[in-house]
C-alpha cells in the first residue's frame, strides 16, 4: 500500500522479493519431480512391496502416490498379454540364459514354479531356477545370483 501511495524506492524490493519467491517455487518443485521419479523407479527396482527402511523415509502423500501408481502399472500391465497379462517389471536387463543359479540369502518357505514343483528356500541353500520366476526375489534380496 505505501508504494502504490507514492514510495517507489520500495517497488525494487518488492519485485525482488517477488522474484526470490518465484525462483524458491521452482526449486520446490524441481525437488519434488525427482523424488516422484525417483519414487516411481523403486516400483520398478524392488516390486510392489517396498522395503521398510525405504518406505520409513516417505511422506504419507509419497506412499499413497506409490500405491496409486502401482494399482495404475497392475492394472495396464492385466490388460496387455492376454488373459494372463504381461508382467513389464521382469528381465529389466534381457536375459543370458533361462535358467540361473541362486542362492537363498534367508529363509523364505516354500516357492512354487509353473509346472507346480515346491521348493523350499532355506537360508545359505543354492537352486536352479527359471530366471524370470526369481528375479522378483533377488531385488527384494530373498535370492541372490550366483555368478560361475
Amino acid at each position: 500500500s505505501e508504494a502504490k501511495s507514492g514510495r517507489t524506492d520500495l517497488i525494487f524490493l518488492i519485485r525482488f522479493r517477488h522474484c526470490c519467491l518465484l525462483r524458491n517455487q521452482r526449486c520446490i518443485l524441481a525437488y519434488l519431480y525427482d523424488r516422484l521419479l525417483r519414487i516411481r523407479a523403486l516400483r520398478w527396482e524392488y516390486g510392489s512391496v517396498l522395503p521398510n527402511t525405504i518406505q520409513f523415509h516417505m511422506s504419507a502423500e509419497e506412499v499413497e502416490w506409490f500405491n496409486r501408481y502401482k494399482k495404475s502399472l497392475a492394472t495396464y500391465m492385466r490388460s496387455v498379454g492376454g488373459e494372463e497379462g504381461l508382467d513389464l517389471t521382469q528381465d529389466i536387463k534381457p536375459p543370458k540364459s533361462l535358467y540361473i543359479e541362486v542362492r537363498c540369502l534367508r529363509d523364505y518357505g516354500e516357492f512354487e514354479i509353473d509346472d507346480g514343483t515346491t521348493i523350499l528356500l532355506k537360508k545359505n541353500s543354492q537352486h536352479f531356477l527359471p530366471r524370470w520366476k526369481c528375479e522378483q526375489l533377488i531385488r527384494q534380496g530373498v535370492l541372490e545370483h550366483i555368478l560361475s
